[in-house]
């Protein structure tokens, strides 16, 4: 189901500027249109979304960009990235847009940004009022999320090497291994990721990125009571078989999160909306259906 090639992808977004760094978006869909916000994961960009964007703008005005660190983002080697600088930076994409209202659909890192959001609907200050959160497979809960080995060594003392030693074919194998044994990526795919990946030597910052895996830990009790205590409606998309964050991460979602709308998806791994895109649009215009209703 692939609908926008990278390169299209690329020469029809824009750039903002962010703590004086450029930031890839794109806008898309109705002015007028309710606001979805789309918010990529690790390691990859803001084209994860590509199958399911062109359905998705013709109902939506919908609004996504690389992280900074990602895709075709600055990835500044002195920099402190942090989950709450990147909630910061969709807060600022809203604000460049005009943004009062919006929906999230999000997916990994992205989970985690959506969640310091949504805990911010209850801070103090004015700023744009979330409507409804959709989150894909991603770690909601630290005590569930499965890393991958290369995660858990760019941790380590040795991170900075790992980071150096990384290459294509080393990227490749870690993503197959994400993926569902029925839904492989192919080459084409897997170059556009590494494309993605390693434009301004993002291999460079890798442990600094890798950050965000403690910073769950950390402010558990603010996002994972985000979640708990939501007075907006929350889905839950999740490709079964994936080993970072599949049948294990679900089952804590339905343990804690009380009256959980989840949708589980059988033979799908971690990326659920490049796996299984008509899948995942079904889901989650069901789940908007329902809001209207």
């Amino acid at each position: 189901m692939n609908q926008i090639p990278l390169q299209n992808w690329q020469s029809t977004g824009t750039f903002l500027t962010y703590r004086g760094h450029q930031i890839f978006t794109r806008v898309e869909g109705n002015p007028s249109a309710p606001a979805l916000l789309l918010i990529h994961g690790f390691p990859t960009a803001s084209w994860d979304w590509e199958a399911i964007w062109p359905t998705l703008a013709q109902q939506y005005r919908v609004l996504t960009l690389d992280m900074i660190g990602f895709g075709y983002s600055a990835k500044p080697t002195d920099y402190n990235y942090s989950i709450l600088d990147q909630a910061d930076l969709f807060e600022h994409l809203l604000k460049q847009h005009n943004v009062t209202e919006y929906h999230i659909l999000a997916h990994d890192y992205g989970d985690t940004v959506a969640q310091e959001l949504l805990a911010r609907q209850t801070d103090q200050g004015q700023r744009p009022q979330l409507k409804s959160v959709c989150f894909l497979n991603g770690g909601l809960f630290p005590e569930t999320h499965h890393p991958l080995l290369i995660q858990k060594l760019l941790l380590s003392p040795l991170g900075s090497l790992i980071a150096r030693l990384n290459n294509r074919k080393q990227f490749s194998q870690n993503m197959k291994r994400v993926f569902g044994p029925q839904t492989q990526p192919d080459a084409a795919l897997l170059d556009s990721f590494w494309q993605l990946f390693s434009i301004n030597q993002g291999s460079r910052i890798l442990p600094k990125l890798i950050g965000y895996m403690p910073e769950r830990k950390q402010h558990r009790a603010r996002w994972v009571g985000a979640l708990q205590h939501a007075t907006i409606p929350l889905k839950l998309i999740d490709g079964m078989v994936d080993p970072v964050s599949g049948a294990h991460m679900v089952a804590r979602y339905r343990e804690l999160i009380p009256q959980p709308n989840v949708t589980e998806l059988e033979h799908i791994g971690h990326y659920p909306q490049v796996e299984a895109p008509q899948a995942v649009l079904d889901a989650y215009l069901a789940f908007r259906k329902t809001l209207e209703t």
